[in-house]
């Protein structure tokens, strides 16, 4: 420690305050000497920290805490298991299910072998508990139906005879209120889904098998939901919620997800409302792991997936609670996704925490007349997976405002103080405030700027498979920036103000602006408004606390530590939350397509990140005396990482068994066709369509495969609905940047068949047309009306066509076994005007075929192509077929 002698010479001003000699001081920013404290006497030394110390202390804090949340995230299982959950039979269950490979639906895996699986074992625990206290029925439900949905920018979805498998486990004389618990057995092609969402319904049939067995019997009922087509866009859940006759019991449900593979399986959405279904969870949950945060992200559609969640919360209007794997996403809808990479204790917590909520809640009363208990929204968060602190949302609108207003006097005291007035404490705090959010504005430019020229030097993405290189380069880069700009205003700005009386000040800033961050939040009515108010109320505590040892001794060792500990709880919590953000936000930066560019994201992130860490540390710069080997540690390590980063020395891919960080492509070997208005093909094509779905499109994929290269890039025909290719979902707003390599014809042995069935005109002035379809399970409509020419109504969902992003419709159809023919109609209002250098005619029909499994999947063309792809790519491919029509 040092003391501060560069008090220099100290002078009475007003009430015995303080002020420095040197006078440019007030010119800049009124009088910084606002402590005043009549009882203080004018001579005093006070400590400031050493450079190296304050980055020492500071340092250790934080690699502690992230120690802190890296060691709660290992611990799967707190306590000792009870024992009523037996993990190793739900493995054994996970390893059956995912032996038969990838299950899209449709499929003899998906619609025979998992089903034959799933009911013989179903069958097993019925025969086992037919003496107990419960009885047990199986339901094998092929619904049909269609919906529209907003997810990926609106679509309108038709399914034909899926599978779902329904267990209703109740007491022997019936019950008249169900719970719900649901997972899905489908999987994506090509993906053995394992923990997407084998594992959920691995530990479903053991959480069956242990309520079935319980000697006491439940006071409800429980539905235990094996979904076989949720990677169909919810299919299956609709057909559930909306046709089978136990749905009209069900009360309440627990939907079991998964965006990752093994970890903790976190509750991230709950509701709407019903805060009494959060409160089960904290009270019965043996593991919990839970976060409104999570939930106001997820809904906030920023994080582009949706689970089935959504369907029993808006068509079947009951509320749930929504749980999901989220570590590791590298690998999610991947080949890597295996029963080998769930370790057994994420199925025993999961499996503990579903058996111990579900007998919970189907023994409450609450689930009888939960419309009594609906109303009010519930705060919840847990604290390194030890304990879950959940009060209701309007207890946490008071505890906000409690904490907000009790700082607003701290800081009105201040400034009321003799040496104060005149409003020179509140100029100097509204005079620092403005520095500490220029700094942020210069800092996160400056950083966007270096994720620029990273982009532009063909780097992008280096984090992908080098995490903490990203926090080398732009949080160095964030944090020097930020330190510079203080370290000048300390020096030339607030030259000659006592270092001591500026740390004070700065802390003032940051807790004024933490808590203009909790009144805002708390006037949305965000429940994630506790963040900030742990950020503000823990801080507070603490100044006042020390308030006697700072105001005598300055920043001692022990001021430096007890300050440091004060504000550890509500910082560890926030470094989890960053946590959750990076992993769940740096995998989807490799599938969210070619146009997001992924570098200015991260570096947004990580700067945000920085910024928010950094606040209560401003409160150091101004106590430490020099800050020269800090910058200059941090330039060298920016220095370094972007030399790195430059040289290419940093893949961002890996192919490695243990920690695959695989390169997502998507390739189609299909023919399209395009017929005229007479009928007559207008045009004819075959080739390999290629998608990359993240940034880095094909640059790193060419060496390996050199024809595929931009002089092969499409280009999309605007008089062709959907750009002419045959879009398996309506994503082609985020992956603009396809290529195109010609390729003989395909032939599958289901080719599709359509047809024009009837054309008619109606009394209202609109033009019926009805059209039937044969073909594979999975197929996409595209309807493209040409200028002037509208769609009135149409034969799916509700009758009101649903338009997606670009103005165009899209209906997604898939069907499982002995499918008949699709029969579907609409209602089209003619142009008054046609459009003479528009298509032709009044609208434009395509359909798009799919194989995603079978003999018809593969061809010797693929397979070729298929192996010259490198160990760290992972390409998903089919056979797909596009014909287009006019009419």
């Amino acid at each position: 420690m040092e003391s501060d002698t560069a008090v220099r010479r100290i002078k009475h001003f007003g009430t015995h305050n303080y002020v420095a000699v040197n006078d440019g001081s007030r010119g800049r920013c009124g009088n910084n000497s606002y402590n005043g404290d009549p009882k203080r006497k004018p001579e005093v030394k006070l400590y400031l920290l050493r450079e190296g110390l304050a980055a020492s202390l500071v340092s250790v804090f934080i690699l502690v805490l992230w120690g802190l949340v890296h060691f709660s995230l290992q611990q799967l299982i707190i306590g000792t298991p009870s024992g009523e959950f037996n993990a190793m039979r739900a493995r054994q269950h996970l390893e059956q299910i995912t032996s038969v490979g990838p299950r899209p639906v449709g499929s003899p895996e998906n619609e025979v072998l998992t089903v034959e699986y799933l009911l013989a074992e179903i069958e097993k625990i019925q025969v086992e508990t037919a003496a107990g206290p419960h009885q047990l029925m199986v339901d094998v439900q092929r619904p049909t139906g269609s919906f529209s949905i907003d997810f990926l920018g609106g679509f309108t979805s038709f399914y034909d005879r899926v599978t779902n498998i329904a267990v209703r486990l109740e007491p022997k004389g019936g019950a008249q209120h169900l719970m719900l618990a649901n997972c899905h057995f489908d999987t994506v092609a090509n993906s053995p889904g394992a923990s997407d969402d084998a594992v959920s319904c691995a530990v479903m049939l053991e959480v069956l098998h242990s309520l079935a067995n319980q000697s006491d019997s439940l006071n409800h009922g429980v539905i235990f939901l094996f979904n076989g087509a949720e990677e169909n866009v919810l299919q299956a859940s609709h057909g559930f919620i909306t046709q089978h006759p136990w749905a009209k019991q069900v009360r309440a449900f627990i939907n079991l997800e998964a965006a990752g593979v093994g970890g903790k399986e976190v509750v991230f959405q709950t509701g709407p409302e019903n805060p009494w279904l959060v409160q089960a969870y904290v009270n019965a949950a043996k593991h919990p792991f839970a976060s409104v945060v999570g939930q106001e992200v997820f809904q906030s559609g920023i994080i582009p997936s949706d689970t089935d969640f959504r369907i029993y919360r808006d068509f079947g209007n009951i509320p749930g609670i929504d749980l999901a794997f989220i570590e590791n996403g590298f690998i999610y809808h991947t080949k890597y996704d295996t029963a080998d990479r769930i370790p057994t204790d994420s199925i025993q917590r999961a499996g503990d925490n579903i058996l111990a909520v579900l007998r919970y809640l189907a023994n409450s009363e609450k689930l009888a007349d939960s419309s009594e208990y609906r109303h009010g929204n519930m705060v919840f968060f847990d604290l390194l997976g030890v304990i879950v602190v959940a009060y209701p949302a309007r207890v946490g609108t008071i505890l906000n405002y409690l904490v907000a207003t009790a700082t607003f006097l701290y800081l009105a005291k201040k400034a009321s103080l003799p040496g104060n007035r005149g409003g020179r404490y509140v100029r100097d705090l509204a005079c620092a405030t403005g520095v500490t959010v220029l700094s942020w504005i210069v800092t996160l430019m400056s950083v966007l700027i270096v994720a620029l020229l990273v982009s532009l030097l063909g780097r992008s993405m280096f984090w992908y498979n080098h995490f903490y290189a990203s926090i080398c380069l732009y949080g160095a880069a964030a944090t020097g920036k930020m330190l510079l700009i203080h370290t000048l205003a300390k020096n030339i700005y607030f030259g000659g103000v006592r270092l001591v009386e500026l740390g004070d000040l700065y802390f003032d800033v940051s807790l004024l602006l933490w808590c203009c961050s909790l009144v805002w939040l708390t006037q949305l009515g965000l429940c994630s408004a506790y963040v900030p108010m742990l950020m503000v109320a823990f801080p507070l505590a603490t100044r006042l606390l020390l308030a006697k040892e700072f105001k005598h001794r300055g920043a001692s060792l022990k001021y430096t530590v007890l300050y440091l500990f004060g504000l550890a709880l509500p910082y560890v919590h926030f470094m989890f939350l960053i946590w959750v953000v990076f992993e769940i936000f740096t995998p989807i930066m490799g599938r969210s397509g070619t146009e997001i560019p992924p570098e200015l994201v991260l570096a947004s992130l990580v700067t945000l990140a920085t910024v928010f860490l950094s606040s209560f540390f401003l409160h150091f710069i101004y106590l430490a005396r020099s800050t020269k080997w800090i910058l200059a540690g941090l330039g060298s390590v920016f220095i370094v990482t972007f030399m790195l980063v430059s040289s290419g020395l940093l893949f961002p891919y890996s192919g490695s068994p243990d920690s695959p960080r695989p390169k997502r492509v998507f390739l189609q070997h299909t023919t399209r066709t395009f017929y005229n208005l007479q009928g007559q093909v207008e045009s004819r094509d075959s080739g390999l369509w290629i998608n990359s779905f993240d940034y880095t499109g094909i640059q790193h994929i060419t060496p390996h495969i050199p024809e595929i290269n931009d002089s092969a890039r499409t280009h999309c025909h605007q008089d062709r609905p959907f750009c002419g290719y045959p879009w398996f979902l309506p994503v082609k707003f985020l992956s603009k940047k396809n290529w195109y390599l010609p390729a003989p014809e395909v032939s599958p042995s289901s080719p599709v068949e359509f047809s024009l069935q009837s054309k008619e005109d109606t009394s209202w002035g609109t033009i019926k047309m009805t059209f039937s379809v044969k073909g594979p399970s999975h197929m996409s409509l595209y309807l493209m009306p040409h200028r002037g020419a509208t769609l009135s109504t149409w034969s799916f969902g509700d009758g009101t066509p649903q338009l997606d992003l670009s103005g165009e419709y899209f209906v997604f159809y898939s069907h499982g076994l002995d499918a008949p023919t699709w029969t579907f109609w609409f209602e089209i209002q003619p142009p008054r005007d046609p459009d003479p250098s528009g298509p032709e005619g009044m609208i434009s029909v395509a359909i798009s075929s799919h194989y995603f499994f079978g003999q018809d999947q593969r061809t010797a063309q693929l397979e070729e192509i298929l192996r010259r792809f490198p160990a760290w790519a992972f390409p998903s491919s089919w056979v797909s077929t596009y014909d287009m029509y006019r009419y």
